[in-house]
């Protein structure tokens, strides 16, 4: 149910794209970012920190592009998302204690996933890489190409892009695992 309401949004905004326009679109994604919102909050009575960042970019740059009629502004919201990202994930290298993917994937995977601390700093920076590279490709596909390139891209290339990653990293974390204390216990 999560996943289909973490995809409703960029759905809907290809779909009103596709049968509209793009300032149609872009009003359709601030409505539907709003309800995504409201929606993890009825569920799950909290949002997460990475959706109400995600919706406020939306509905700002959003705002912004309807206001003074220039989609390019609305086209940087997955830029700067990314950028926001990368920026929190190399931050954390120096402040705290972990680095942000140590955080994220150990409050997820309650323990299951166990890396040496040099580990958790590549993988820190693999994404901080990422989302550096992912940021500058919608750039480059925004400022490139036509708005139903940019449209198809938003939907299917980040996504792709993100995908791919995803499936690297399960390879990479695989491969760097040290055994959790379940392995241990069944190997006992």
């Amino acid at each position: 149910m999560q996943l289909f309401i973490d995809f409703l949004p960029i759905v809907a905004f290809v779909i009103a794209y596709w049968l509209t326009d793009i300032k149609t679109a872009i009003a359709v994604i601030m409505v539907a970012m709003t309800l995504q919102v409201v929606i993890t909050y009825a569920l799950k009575r909290t949002v997460s920190r990475m959706l109400l960042t995600s919706a406020a970019l939306v509905v700002v740059l959003g705002a912004i592009s309807l206001a003074i009629n220039n989609d390019l502004v609305f086209k940087w919201k997955p830029t700067v998302l990314n950028w926001v990202f990368c920026a929190v994930l190399l931050v954390s290298r120096y402040a705290g204690d972990k680095p942000m993917m140590q955080r994220l994937l150990e409050s997820v995977a309650k323990g299951e996933i166990r890396l040496l601390a040099t580990d958790w700093q590549q993988l820190n920076l693999m994404w901080a890489g990422f989302f550096l590279l992912s940021g500058a490709a919608n750039l480059y596909v925004a400022y490139n190409f036509s708005e139903g390139v940019w449209v198809n891209f938003k939907l299917f290339g980040l996504l792709g892009m993100t995908l791919v990653f995803v499936l690297l990293q399960a390879f990479w974390l695989s491969r760097h695992g040290l055994p959790t204390e379940s392995q241990n216990n069944t190997e006992s």
